[in-house]
């Protein structure tokens, strides 16, 4: 395949399939279908409107909204019109949307729901370049009122559909100046510290990246992807939204997190892409069952057609892997970046080894430091970082991009994730402690949901533990108030931890909460944001070692 740009996918496809399906998703309670050439024909009317209202190519239009037809749609119409997606992630509040807005110099601006409007209304003062916002949901039009110039995505796109014989020549125009050096997209990457950084993606970083992978792991035309992760991060913006233009396969929509194993039974995918929480999840809701019911009960969640099932986001725990195996499943885990587009690795589906993040995929290069640093080269590797020179000279030099992760290859090509270089704990004594690798041990118990390893300083390890309460009700461990809880979950963490360092080993915990994206614990991607917890539980931290 060759393609430029990412409008160009989408032009391919619906010239190949037509009527085809290219879309499904729930309206007004039930799956409905989009056609490819329904597909073309609202995102060059959205293009349309704007060049109406006067957006440039380079200009920044930003796109505020949950998972949705329209999401897509918005994203193809901004790249097809020359511009620069810049898409906050949905839960995040109003003073964090603001930084990247107005950060990335949004023109434009899409939003879902009356709940991103009136987000957009308590910071609307404060951003001196948005001329305008565009509303998906017409019932919400009334919360973005006093966000200026407003109006609905259905007069949006008639705007466009009557304009179109003005500004198709215009958007031909922008698209054969449109290449692969040019920049589609400006994501702020979630950050464990500090205020986040823009991420530049080209139309060419975008286009490779998801050729590749599906080079690494083919879907076929005719094969069903099912989403559910947000689109505002790249994991699954490449691998399902744009993967699905690379090879024309019909990308599904769950309708809400809540919706999500009957919407996966309803629609029977061929593939899924997912964090390993979600998977972590259906193998604790199978815990008690008898292997026969649990391969059963597994096969009736993803359906008969599924051929396997993808894991990337965060590190994958080998026993999960393991136990969807021993359960008829395949569960492949890959590796990258939202700096390198993101996949650098997969494992493949006839060549895996479940230890490790997989092979890199096709044109992307991968090479360990001296310090045992993992870096890669390649078309994925980003632009640099937005407005910010100092950042991108230390992330990318000689064309390597330096990922910040430990790692080892090995003879066969596969890459080991080890750990985080800047995440090592260093002990009192000396002593550096990897805090995943004490984590995934941890969270290998079927009574441990999450865990933060804690001790930067510390003479021993500490750690905020959130128990799995439906499986510790079986073990007779009623609730957080219970006598025995510590008691219980001591025992369990020696058994877990007994083949690590002593060094390694936790001595003392407290019992959590549930870690949170609403309480900005947890990243969109549902990595930890280890400072955040920390502070919500220093005192409790400091008690504990005092």
């Amino acid at each position: 395949m060759d393609a430029r740009h990412l409008p160009a996918l989408l032009e391919m496809q619906a010239d190949r399939q037509g009527d085809n399906p290219a879309i499904r998703a729930r309206y007004l309670g039930l799956f409905q279908d989009l056609s490819w050439a329904d597909y073309r024909e609202r995102v060059q009317a959205a293009a349309s409107a704007l060049v109406e209202v006067g957006i440039q190519p380079g200009d920044r239009v930003g796109l505020l909204a949950e998972n949705s037809r329209d999401w897509l749609l918005a994203d193809l119409a901004i790249a097809a019109a020359g511009a620069v997606n810049v898409p906050p992630h949905a839960p995040l509040p109003a003073r964090q949307i603001h930084y990247q807005l107005h950060d990335a110099e949004v023109r434009w601006l899409f939003v879902s729901s009356a709940e991103q409007a009136a987000k957009v209304r308590e910071i609307r003062g404060e951003l001196p370049y948005l001329e305008g916002v565009v509303v998906f949901d017409p019932l919400a039009l009334a919360s973005a009122a006093d966000s200026g110039h407003v109006q609905s995505w259905r007069g949006f796109l008639q705007r466009g559909r009557d304009r179109l014989h003005v500004h198709g020549a215009e958007l031909a125009r922008r698209a054969d100046r449109l290449g692969p050096d040019d920049l589609a997209t400006v994501i702020y990457t979630s950050g464990t510290t500090g205020n986040p950084k823009g991420v530049m993606l080209t139309h060419g970083n975008l286009v490779s990246n998801a050729i590749a992978s599906n080079a690494a792991a083919p879907r076929r035309p005719g094969s069903i992807l099912f989403n559910w992760l947000p689109f505002s991060h790249i994991y699954a913006r490449t691998v399902d939204h744009y993967l699905s233009l690379v090879t024309g396969a019909v990308l599904c929509l769950a309708d809400n997190v809540d919706t999500l194993v009957p919407d996966l039974m309803a629609i029977q995918p061929t593939h899924l892409s997912s964090v390993p929480r979600f998977y972590e999840k259906v193998l604790s809701s199978l815990a008690s069952l008898d292997p026969a019911v649990a391969k059963k009960k597994l096969h009736a969640i993803f359906g008969p057609r599924i051929d396997w099932l993808g894991s990337g986001g965060a590190p994958l725990p080998l026993l999960v892997s393991k136990a969807f195996e021993q359960l008829g499943q395949l569960l492949l885990q890959g590796y990258g970046l939202t700096e390198s587009s993101p996949v650098i690795s997969f494992n493949r589906k006839e060549h895996y080894k479940l230890d490790s993040v997989g092979q890199a995929i096709p044109g992307v290069e991968i090479k360990i430091a001296e310090d045992g640093e993992l870096l890669t080269r390649g078309p994925h590797v980003m632009k640099g970082y937005w407005k910010n020179d100092e950042a991108t000279a230390d992330a990318i030099r000689d064309g390597w991009l330096y990922t910040g992760d430990l790692g080892r290859i090995d003879e066969d090509g596969f890459l080991f994730i080890t750990g985080r270089k800047k995440e090592l704990l260093v002990l009192s004594s000396g002593k550096k402690v990897v805090p995943n690798q004490v984590e995934a041990a941890m969270l290998a118990d079927p009574c441990i949901d999450q865990a933060v390893v804690l001790g930067e300083g510390r003479n021993f390890l500490s750690a905020l533990i959130v128990p799995n309460w439906s499986n510790l009700e079986k073990e007779g461990i009623a609730g957080p108030g219970h006598p025995d809880v510590y008691a219980f979950l001591e025992g369990r963490l020696a058994e877990r931890l007994k083949d690590l360092a002593p060094w390694e080993r936790v001595k003392k915990f407290i019992v959590a909460e549930a870690f949170s994206v609403a309480r900005e614990e947890l990243t969109v991607s549902l990595k930890l944001r280890r400072g955040v917890i920390f502070e919500h539980y220093r005192d409790e931290v400091e008690r504990l070692y005092g």
